[in-house]
């Protein structure tokens, strides 16, 4: 059951558009060349190992592959406690939320981990209303308690980055693609905090350049994803039928 489960991890790390494996190699050989050039700390090498996995997360969630769920527990894990180092807490909760509201539900869920490409949904005008006074809503309550309760010295900026990433779990998880402006929102939200967290001293470069290629694999979605390109969904769905049937999966 086990050997069987790897198997399956395995091949959701293939099939992907092969602009995703170009922006890992690219991240890759980024976050290398930053831990290069900076002293050698068990943070930094956290750190390295966090924002590696951290964009092989972002990229299966783009490629449409449930492999992200592990993925993200692991990255969400090495975020944690580069988070609580810097004191921005809530970037802290924020991967908190991606572990419950998507990471460990993907885990456990069939609708996910079974050709996930073919039930790509899209918002009506309901479901853009209650995402954007949702997101609104956590930004305002997050930001006042951060501030209040904590030393925190960046509150405003972060509670930012957390409500939109918060809002943008939730919707993937219900497979909606329109998650992605979230996404390309919180992306940008974290390359602000980072880097002001980065000139203060509080962070190494690496974690802005991580949110940076987050970033780029955003835009990337809006054109060679499976959540926005048509003959990418289909592709990845013929695919993964074809793996399901092989396999003997229900």
């Amino acid at each position: 059951m086990l050997t069987s489960y790897f198997k399956f991890l395995a091949h959701q790390l293939k099939g992907w558009p092969q602009q995703n494996y170009y922006l890992f190699f690219f991240s890759l050989g980024c976050q290398i060349m930053t831990l290069a050039s900076t002293p050698i700390t068990w943070l930094t090498v956290i750190t390295f190992i966090g924002t590696t996995l951290g964009v092989l997360c972002v990229l299966a969630i783009n490629a449409a592959k449930s492999v992200n769920g592990v993925l993200g527990i692991l990255s969400a894990i090495c975020f944690i406690i580069v988070g609580f180092n810097a004191k921005n807490y809530l970037s802290i909760g924020e991967q908190v939320a991606y572990m419950l509201t998507l990471d460990i539900p993907v885990l456990l869920s069939a609708n996910w981990n079974i050709n996930m490409a073919s039930k790509i949904r899209h918002f009506t005008v309901r479901s853009w209303f209650v995402a954007i006074i949702a997101t609104g809503l956590v930004y305002l309550a997050s930001g006042y308690l951060i501030g209040h309760l904590t030393d925190d010295p960046r509150p405003w900026i972060d509670a930012i980055s957390f409500s939109i990433s918060l809002t943008a779990g939730v919707i993937c998880f219900l497979r909606f693609n329109n998650q992605y402006f979230w996404w390309l929102a919180s992306g940008i939200a974290q390359l602000v905090l980072w880097f002001v967290s980065y000139r203060q001293g509080s962070a190494t470069l690496a974690m802005a350049v991580n949110s940076s290629i987050y970033v780029i694999n955003d835009i990337l979605a809006f054109t060679i994803s499976p959540w926005y390109n048509q003959k990418e969904r289909e592709r990845v769905s013929a695919e993964e039928k074809t793996y399901v049937e092989k396999m003997g999966i229900d």
